[in-house]
Parts: C-alpha cells; sequence; structure tokens
C-alpha cells in the first residue's frame, strides 16, 4: 500500500474522509468503514470495532475492557454485519427501539494502536465510534498510518491569523484574536477585555463552544450564564482595577466529542443516564478537551502566568502541565436551575469540579 503525501495531510484527510463516510484503510492493518455515515449503503463484514462500553452493554467486554469505556473491541455475530444492522448495535440512543441484538463474540484485537486511532479519528470527526471491519463493497479507501493521528494534534501548528477591535455588549474596550492552525481545521477566538499588559497577570476564562447554551439559551448546562459572567467578571476587572481579561473560545463542542454526538448523550440523559455514563455508552471519553492548543493560544498572545476563572481543578493542571502558570484559581459558579442541577451535581461528584 503506497503512503503518498505528509502524516499531516493524511491525518487532515482522514477526518474528512469520516465525515464523508468513506473507508480509511490503515498501512499493514485492516479497512474500517464508519457505521454511522457510510455511504456504501451495501458494503457487509463479519465484524465490527466498538467500544467497551458498548462491548459491555451487549454483555461481551471483560473487566479490564470496561474499566475504559471508550477502548475498542473487536466483535463478530452470527452473520454478517450490513449497515442497517451495524447502525442500532453502534448507537446506544436506539437501543430502547431495538432490544434485540445478537448473539455476538468478542474476537482478539491484535492491531490495538490502530483500533484506538480509529476510535480516536471518529472522535475528532464528530461521528460514532463504530466501524465495519474489512468490509466488502465499502468503495475507495483513503490510506494512512495510524501513527498520522499525532500530526493532526500537533498544537504548536497554531498561529494568530488576524485580530480586530469588536465593542461587545458587556465591554466596549475589548479585541478579538482568531486563530487558526494548518493541523486543524478549527478556527478558535480569543477575546481580550481590558487593556492588554504584559505587567498585569490576565484574569482568563477557558470556555468550549456550546451552540445550545451560548447561542440558544438551553437550561440543560450552565454554558451561556458562565460565558456572559465571565466578561462581565473581566470588565469589571479591566474598570476598577486596570486589568485585562481573555476568553479563549475554543471549537470543542461538548467537551470534544462534537455537536451532534453531545445531542446523542442528551437522549440517553433524557433515559435517565448522568453526563459521565452517556457519554460513556456512546464509546467516548466524558473529557476529551484540548488543553495544550489552550496553552498554545495564551503563549501567542504573551499570556503565561494568569489567573484562571474555573471550578474545575483538573483544567487547571492540564494547563500547567503544557506550560502554563495559574497563580490563582477564581472561583466561578453560578446558581442552578431545575433542568441544571444534575448535571452540575454530576461535574461535583463525578468530574471533581468545587462546586458548593
Amino acid at each position: 500500500m503506497s503512503l503518498p503525501s505528509s502524516p499531516e495531510r493524511r491525518a487532515a484527510q482522514a477526518v474528512d474522509a469520516l465525515r464523508h463516510g468513506w473507508p480509511l484503510a490503515f498501512q499493514d492493518g485492516p479497512t474500517l468503514l464508519p457505521v454511522e455515515t457510510a455511504i456504501a449503503r451495501q458494503a457487509s463484514a463479519p465484524r465490527m470495532l466498538v467500544s467497551a462500553a458498548r462491548a459491555a452493554t451487549l454483555k461481551l467486554a471483560n473487566q479490564r475492557e470496561a474499566a475504559v469505556p471508550h477502548a475498542p473491541v473487536l466483535i463478530r455475530g452470527g452473520e454478517p454485519f450490513d449497515l442497517a444492522q451495524a447502525l442500532p448495535i453502534a448507537d446506544p440512543a436506539l437501543d430502547l427501539g431495538n432490544p434485540f441484538k445478537g448473539p455476538f463474540k468478542a474476537e482478539t484485537l491484535d492491531w490495538d494502536d490502530t483500533a484506538r486511532a480509529a476510535m480516536e479519528l471518529a472522535r475528532i470527526a464528530g461521528i460514532l465510534p463504530a466501524f465495519l471491519v474489512n468490509p466488502a463493497d465499502a468503495g475507495e479507501a483513503h490510506t494512512l498510518e495510524a501513527t498520522d493521528l499525532a500530526a493532526y494534534t500537533d498544537a504548536g501548528a497554531l498561529k494568530v491569523i488576524t485580530r480586530a477591535r469588536l465593542p461587545v455588549a458587556a465591554s466596549e474596550d475589548s479585541e478579538i484574536i482568531a486563530f487558526r492552525s494548518t493541523a486543524d481545521t478549527r478556527e478558535h477566538i480569543a477575546l481580550i477585555i481590558g487593556k492588554q499588559s504584559g505587567d498585569r497577570e490576565p484574569l482568563v476564562r477557558l470556555h468550549s463552544e456550546c451552540l445550545t447554551g451560548d447561542v440558544l439559551g438551553s437550561l440543560k448546562c450552565d454554558c451561556g450564564p458562565q460565558l456572559d459572567a465571565a466578561i462581565a467578571a473581566m470588565d469589571k476587572h479591566a474598570r476598577e482595577d486596570g486589568g485585562w481579561g481573555a476568553v479563549l473560545y475554543m471549537r470543542q463542542e461538548g467537551r470534544g466529542i462534537g455537536l451532534i454526538n453531545k445531542l446523542r448523550a442528551y437522549r440517553l440523559q433524557d433515559q435517565g443516564f448522568d453526563t459521565v455514563d452517556a457519554n460513556n455508552r456512546l464509546g467516548l471519553p466524558d473529557e476529551a478537551r484540548d488543553f495544550p492548543t489552550a496553552a498554545r493560544m495564551l503563549e501567542l498572545i504573551g499570556a503565561t502566568s494568569i489567573r484562571l476563572l474555573t471550578n474545575n481543578p483538573a483544567k487547571v493542571k492540564s494547563l500547567e502541565r503544557a506550560g502554563i502558570t495559574v497563580s490563582e484559581r477564581v472561583q466561578h459558579q453560578l446558581p442552578d436551575n431545575p433542568y441544571n442541577a444534575k448535571y452540575l451535581a454530576t461535574k461535583r461528584d463525578r468530574s471533581g469540579h468545587l462546586l458548593l
């Protein structure tokens, strides 16, 4: 199998291929067809790759595998899987409408690194982490190596592209900075509040994009109010103390699992699962945000020592591991409501957020 082009290009094209429903052919490994998006509707395969959490639901994963819910598991059915059969196996949100599945058998997976790379590429693409393995009639495949994934996640490729004055409702003295990377199609921004100064530590908020909360005013989370309160706090800090602030608005919806998978998790929450368990049942991590990219954004604006608005100690540690000094964690808790009380309790009890 020939591998033209660079690892960076192959990785970017692999993400694009998954979104388009094209198979991936790994060098010296299997060809994998994404179950959710596949356009070759006639494809079929004797085996599927699913997450350990999904395999556990199907009564297949052992205790070691179940301890890592988004780890890959290889399964075989009595008959080859076609896509119509594979989708309810892949998507736990469809379980209530498709209760009878199987029987299946878990098989030894001797290409674990490749399988893990495929599952991570699916997460980046925002699709279900489930594949037909070496399918027939799957169409032309995109070729790559499992190690190409590292090139896609290279935070060092991020650069400042442009900046402009941007008065906002909460602060007329503000500026927007746009960032782009050749290794990733997402474009992140920083909103600078007040007069930027190298002599003062900024008040910083890392805010992951939340379409439902930030734009639509969803009551299921506290994202929109947190964003508004962060900008207001920075404006007050600038006016009263002569300081400045920076909101890093990062394109990593649903803590890095993507908008559609976040909505799938909402559907599972409606069935009684909490945020963590809903993500895990989808075969996705409950925390997949890109903190090295956030650290790179801070470096590019000259803010390597900061005061961080967060209730999440893990966010502090992740930035510090990436080379940012966090001199103070500033509490950023807002009142709950009947729709997000369980969500906030899960943050506190299962994700370690310091909430009262």
